[in-house]
């Protein structure tokens, strides 16, 4: 399904070092026709890191969805309750995030948007970007793979020599599990 005139909220978590990566594929949603809802986690919206400055990320994700962040549990919690998403991505979703989830933890703004957003039944694609994947985090990667509503960006190994736990998601897969989540189909394969 195409994405124009989809209502899609776009949340960024703490996995610093892919928002390269992925604030252009906010941008090209926005090319296609998406209303983009930005949300960020605490400390994606607050931190500066080697990877950039918390106003820089901030001051670009609000030009191209020409929309205020979403950056508190507060404002988080209307999402499902007002019908504000058709669809939900979380990417990156970092480790600590995506145990929340399998765990039902609801302490962050992203989180509590993820959670808000499925009360509708609507999909969650989820953009793994985690030190610990195939570690302590495989456990809740597992779970929400199993669970209905939630739809994986295909990912891989981010370094198997120097980082053999580490997985990224593959920011060229993003539009397309977006549209095949609209479907409800999971894109395959999910491991590159």
């Amino acid at each position: 399904m195409e994405v124009k005139g989809k209502k899609i909220g776009f949340v960024l978590t703490g996995s610093f070092c892919t928002f390269s990566k992925t604030i252009p594929k906010m941008k090209e949603l926005k090319k296609l026709g998406a209303d983009i809802i930005p949300i960020m986690s605490y400390h994606s919206y607050e931190l500066d890191t080697k990877f950039g400055k918390a106003d820089e990320f901030i001051q670009q994700i609000e030009t191209i969805s020409k929309k205020a962040i979403i950056h508190t549990i507060q404002d988080a919690e209307p999402i499902g309750p007002k019908h504000l998403t058709d669809i939900m991505i979380v990417a990156p979703a970092s480790g600590n995030t995506m145990s929340k989830l399998a765990c039902d933890i609801i302490d962050t703004p992203a989180v509590m948007a993820v959670k808000s957003h499925l009360r509708n039944n609507l999909p969650v694609v989820i953009a793994p970007s985690t030190n610990n994947g195939l570690g302590a985090n495989l456990v809740s990667i597992g779970n929400l793979i199993n669970r209905k509503n939630y739809y994986f960006v295909p990912f891989k190994q981010d370094n198997p020599i120097t980082k053999p736990r580490s997985i990224v998601f593959d920011p060229e897969y993003i539009i397309k599990t977006v549209e095949a989540a609209l479907d409800g189909e999971q894109i395959e394969p999910i491991l590159l």
